[in-house]
């Protein structure tokens, strides 16, 4: 319980600023007038979080994991007082990727160390208090960042940097914490650290994200475009090749894949990172667009969804714990969150807000039956030494999902939200309501209306797009004026919502496949002190086998020796023989000469 202290501290940050964010970067996109490159801000922060990931997994394999996960939170504190003095988009998306860097190892590492320290069957249990703190920093990250979102100003200090600054003192908090009561044992090995792999996972997925984020302006067969796809390519297979050459040493090794568990459940994190983060980052957008909500009421108005995912969470944990049997959850999960994609796929403009929150709770609930047994399964079936690395992997490949879905699915949403917004202005034009709100916003007062309605009286296609800068006009017009606006912005995004219900049924075609292997009831570090154990024995047992051999050579030496004194006496005992047979034939000779000479007397 007081290692589980200093875990939660460090995940209560890394689940508070996703959502905190989430809620309050329209606001903030709009003050710096950089709506158009909102996917920068979030992208940036996913691919330095996802990169640095396995990173970290690795290190703390090889050298422990309290000296990496204390620099984690420092690295994630220094990129949030950064982020606090912004003044553009894109310095915002720079200082977001020095929190990344931090970010990357706050959920991976802690989910390694509760990996360490409680056996997969009874780690379910442990879940409860994990999802306590991400379920409720995920609610009030929403309401926290709206709430200060907006506010005007907050100690003479613009409302919506406070968003980044709470994340200092918090941060101080948890390193502290995590000095004091993280402590365990650290079993050192020597083996290469991958820096080329990490280098050239860098070179292969940032211009792949870039051209993701940008394909739309620049063009997806543009020479800019073209480039960064062979960049891409080029970085992937390159990294490959490294990872195949290094082996164990590498920063994610190839032989993780030839696990079909393994594989199976990276490709369904791959896909529930894209919907989740995707859905995540796209619901509050409708929320303040369309339907009008301060950030603040955006927050509360997610409640439905983060009740269901803790509710679903918990209770698919104790099921796990009491039963062992994990595979029904993310089959089940996938499912619901296939369907509530497809049903926001139905959400639009005039749908009433309780419709929505149905739907959200509906997502919720696949989602939290689905994020804690993938990585259950993959602890489960990876070796206990590569405990790190393998959770790690769980956690770089969700976020390969994450930043690709995030990219994607916004730039999918700015490439139709012109088109879209110009079709409903189009259709707008014939009602009479319409036609009366231009005739009276072109004699307003207000320069704003006035300039709308200008524009629209001279049919300007560029005010289409208006929204692509900044979406806080909607708010500023007249209802019946906004309202092409508001139903451009909801077509577009049931497009999106449309495109990922079809991801979400690939991952549950996938999930159907993945096989239960039965829970260890051992933790890690009491299944790596026994393979370590079992090594030893072996490595004892050689030596003892060893030693024998040694023996029993000296033995047949001696034997050897021994056989050639025999030899040796058995030759003196035939050299003997014949002296004794040489004595008798001399006796024999004297004998005859004895004879002789008697007759010769005679």
């Amino acid at each position: 319980m007081v290692i589980l202290s200093g875990l939660m501290m460090g995940m209560f940050l890394a689940a508070l600023d996703q959502t905190i964010v989430a809620t309050s970067v329209r606001t903030i996109a709009d003050d710096l007038n950089g709506f158009s490159v909102l996917a920068w801000v979030t992208t940036a922060y996913l691919i330095t979080s996802t990169i640095s990931t396995p990173l970290y997994g690795k290190l703390s394999d090889l050298y422990g994991r309290k000296p990496f996960y204390m620099t984690a939170i420092s690295i994630f504190v220094i990129g949030s007082m950064l982020c606090g003095i912004s003044t553009s988009m894109y310095e915002l998306a720079a200082f977001r990727a020095v929190q990344g860097l931090g970010a990357g190892g706050l959920m991976s590492m802690a989910l390694a160390i509760i990996g360490d320290i409680v056996p997969p069957r009874e780690r379910a249990k442990y879940q409860g208090y994990f999802l306590a703190v991400f379920g409720t920093s995920s609610v009030l990250g929403p309401v926290i960042g709206g709430l200060l979102a907006g506010q005007s100003s907050i100690l003479g200090i613009t409302g919506w940097r406070w968003v980044f600054y709470i994340n200092v003192p918090l941060g101080i908090i948890a390193l502290i914490v995590v000095w004091r009561v993280l402590n365990l044992p650290v079993f050192r090995r020597e083996a290469r650290v991958d820096w080329w792999g990490a280098l050239l996972l860098a070179i292969g997925l940032v211009p792949l994200l870039i051209i993701a984020e940008q394909g739309r302006v620049w063009g997806w067969t543009s020479p800019l475009a073209l480039m960064c796809f062979a960049i891409g390519v080029f970085g992937v297979l390159a990294f490959i090749f490294v990872e195949v050459k290094m082996g164990d040493d590498a920063l994610i090794p190839m032989r993780f894949f030839r696990n079909r568990l393994f594989a199976l459940c990276i490709a369904v994190s791959v896909i529930a990172g894209a919907a989740m983060f995707g859905g995540i980052s796209l619901l509050p957008q409708y929320l303040q667009v369309v339907k009008g909500s301060s950030p603040t009421l955006a927050g509360y108005q997610t409640l439905p969804m983060v009740g269901a995912l803790m509710i679903s969470s918990i209770v698919s944990g104790r099921m796990i714990s009491k039963t062992g049997h994990y595979k029904v959850f993310p089959v089940v999960g996938t499912a619901l969150m296939a369907v509530a994609m497809f049903l926001f796929h139905y959400v639009h403009a005039d749908t009433p807000l309780w419709h929505t929150m149905l739907v959200m709770a509906l997502f919720g609930i696949g989602l939290g039956c689905m994020m804690q047994p993938l990585t259950l399964a993959i602890q489960n079936a990876m070796p206990p030494k590569d405990m790190g690395v393998s959770t790690a992997a769980a956690t770089f490949f969700r976020q390969i999902g994450a930043t690709l879905g995030v990219a994607v699915f916004l730039s999918m949403l700015f490439t139709q939200l012109t088109p879209k917004t110009t079709d409903a202005l189009v259709a707008a034009s014939t009602t009479p309501e319409f036609q009366q709100a231009v005739q009276s916003a072109s004699t307003s007062a207000d320069p704003l209306e006035k300039g709308f309605a200008d524009a629209i009286i001279a049919q300007d296609s560029s005010i289409a797009g208006s929204a692509l800068v900044d979406s806080s006009f909607m708010q500023k017009l007249d209802s019946a004026l906004a309202e092409p606006f508001r139903v451009g912005f909801s077509d577009a995004m049931d497009y999106v919502f449309l495109a990922v219900s079809i991801l979400m049924v690939v991952g549950f075609v996938l999930v159907i496949f993945v096989r239960e292997v039965p829970l260890r009831t051992m933790s890690g570090l009491a299944a790596a002190q026994q393979e370590r154990d079992e090594a030893a024995k072996v490595e004892a047992a050689k030596g003892e086998t060893a030693k024998n051999e040694v023996a029993g050579g000296e033995v047949a030496v001696d034997e050897v020796a021994g056989g050639e004194v025999a030899v040796d006496e058995v030759a003196g005992g035939e050299a003997a023989k014949s002296e004794v047979a040489g004595g008798e034939a001399a006796k024999g000779e004297a004998a005859k000469g004895e004879a002789a000479r008697a007759r010769g007397d005679l």
